[in-house]
């Protein structure tokens, strides 16, 4: 799979959330950068070395067609849209944080975070807990 195939599919709703990881793997490359360079600290690049591996495999995986990153990548995205909703009534700091701001972008992160999971299972064929069987 070609970077210029890989890009495609991470702007799609087929990979929106292997995009998603996409970034947040970048975004893990820079902070290892930034700690170890301008920080000057060396074990904790390695400790967030470890999931932004983690995260990119998974992105470039689920982007390949593995139906065990695909898998992956679903329950990630189930576990974000849990984690958004439950902020919505008990987040502190993100409230005190954004005032006013905080249930329009926290809502608007759930509802987008839900349709591109409900997006990524349905047009990769998942199923979140029993595999579709044919008829008895």
């Amino acid at each position: 799979m070609s970077l210029e195939d890989l890009r495609k599919r991470w702007l799609s709703l087929d990979g929106g959330l292997e995009g998603v990881l996409a970034l947040l793997a970048l975004l893990g490359v820079l902070a290892v950068l930034q700690t170890f360079v301008l920080g000057q600290h060396f074990v904790i690049p390695t400790v967030l070395l470890m999931p932004t591996a983690f995260v990119a495999v998974l992105a470039v995986r689920g982007a390949a067609g593995q139906r065990w990153a695909q898998g992956v990548v679903l329950w990630l995205g189930v576990f974000a849209v849990a984690h958004l909703f439950f902020a919505l009534f008990w987040a502190k700091t993100p409230r005190a944080l954004l005032g006013e701001a905080f249930l329009p972008i926290y809502g608007a992160l759930l509802v987008i975070f839900a349709l591109l999971t409900r997006a990524y299972g349905k047009r990769n064929g998942l199923r979140l807990l029993l595999p579709e069987t044919g008829d008895p």
